[in-house]
């Protein structure tokens, strides 16, 4: 196959990927303040695409870490990963996104990147094509670090978010309701720092498909109508909605209120924002996920739901290898040539029409994607002081008869 053509295969199918990882983790920013009723489903989505696209603009280290750090992406020193190799690795995370997207499980588009880059790479290459070093400080480490951190810090932010907020006679006061709005600064916040993290993942694969195939000189960064293609993909996969995550996220860990969110939400963009700033190419949905559970036992009389999150768990436990597993296969049937391509190709699209078949039995949308929504609002709303002057002289009445 000409090689020209498999430059453009693989840089349609980045972008999809682009496409799934902007609907897979738009929850990370907006599954709580709509659950707290704090913005309307689509205008959260709407807000959250906006934010995506303008962040994408904002860095580019984390896609130097991918493009040249990683994958070795040849020269003297490193190893020559072909096209078709990046390829198939892709098609391992595009699957294993929209696998996880079908179940609801927010797991990391950007573990299934990495594992079905490097299933890819090992079996085009062998084990000499990871840089096992970048891979350890800027992927793995960051994996591990980066949630636990998020959580301790979404816990004592909505510990002390409920103690400032707390009368002294222990009832909550009317200004706990101002946290709701809050939200909406906090949740554009994450929107920003998702799209300057997770576009640029995209943007790396896209630059060491260039450098692989020798258009463009390895070390070097990516092109700006790469970083601008890459923004737009990812912006429209999040005005989309990943409604099934947003479910998840939303409800399915805990039942957020607005001083929850409002801590979630800070500490997971502040998470997100250093990481990108360090180049660490982390999980956001793993940060998200670790500050709503820490902001969830944060909360006195908050039930954090652990069989929830051990789902969630699992599927980040799997997602690495179960990418890279998927990845070295399309590799291995890769390495047969055009055929191969072909083949790989055909296998990849019938998965994903599969899985879209199964979506339409169990439609999620905007309508019904946190079930709870409006009694989570219900639960946190905050009378005027009209209406609070009104209930104390009916009271007041009651106990006068």
């Amino acid at each position: 196959m000409d090689l020209t053509l498999i430059v453009v295969l693989v840089i349609a199918l980045a972008l999809f990927f682009d496409f799934t990882n902007g609907f897979h983790d738009t929850a990370n920013a907006m599954a709580t303040p709509i659950a707290t009723g704090a913005i309307k489903p689509k205008a959260a989505v709407a807000l959250a695409a906006v934010l995506n696209l303008v962040g994408a603009f904002l860095s580019t280290e984390v896609a130097k870490t991918i493009s040249g750090g990683i994958i070795k992406e040849g020269g003297d020193t490193g190893v020559q990963i072909m096209p078709a190799m990046i390829f198939a690795g892709l098609m391992g995370a595009v699957v294993w996104n929209m696998l996880t997207w079908l179940l609801g499980l927010p797991s990391s588009s950007s573990h299934a990147l990495f594992g079905g880059l490097i299933g890819a790479a090992i079996v085009g290459a062998g084990f000499g094509a990871i840089d096992y070093s970048v891979l350890m400080s800027k992927v793995l480490l960051p994996a591990l670090v980066a949630p636990v951190i998020a959580g301790t810090s979404a816990y004592l932010c909505t510990k002390l978010a409920y103690s400032v907020t707390k009368r002294q006679s222990g009832l909550a006061s009317p200004k706990r309701g101002g946290f709701r709005y809050g939200q909406i600064f906090s949740s554009s916040l994450v929107a920003l720092a998702h799209g300057t993290n997770d576009a640029q993942k995209t943007m790396g694969v896209i630059t060491l498909t260039l450098v692989a195939s020798g258009l463009q000189d390895a070390g070097t960064g990516p092109h700006f109508w790469v970083i601008a293609s890459c923004a737009l993909a990812i912006a429209l996969g999040t005005y989309m909605g990943g409604w099934r995550i947003i479910r998840t996220m939303g409800s399915g860990l805990t039942d957020v209120k607005p001083a929850q969110g409002f801590a979630a939400e800070t500490s997971t963009a502040a998470a997100i924002l250093v990481s990108s700033h360090l180049g660490f190419a982390l999980s956001t949905t793993q940060v998200a996920s670790g500050s709503v559970i820490g902001s969830g036992l944060g909360r006195k009389g908050a039930e954090v739901r652990w069989g929830t999150a051990g789902r969630i768990a699992l599927g980040w436990l799997f997602t690495l290898p179960a990418a890279a597993i998927i990845g070295a296969a399309a590799a291995a049937l890769a390495h047969l040539g055009n055929g191969g391509l072909v083949i790989v190709s055909i296998l990849g699209l019938g998965a994903l029409l599969v899985i879209w078949v199964l979506s339409r039995r169990d439609l999620v949308g905007h309508n019904n994607a946190i079930s709870d929504v409006d009694v989570s609002g219900a639960a946190v709303n905050i009378p005027t002081k009209k209406q609070r002057r009104k209930m104390e002289r009916a009271k007041a009445k009651q106990e006068s008869k």
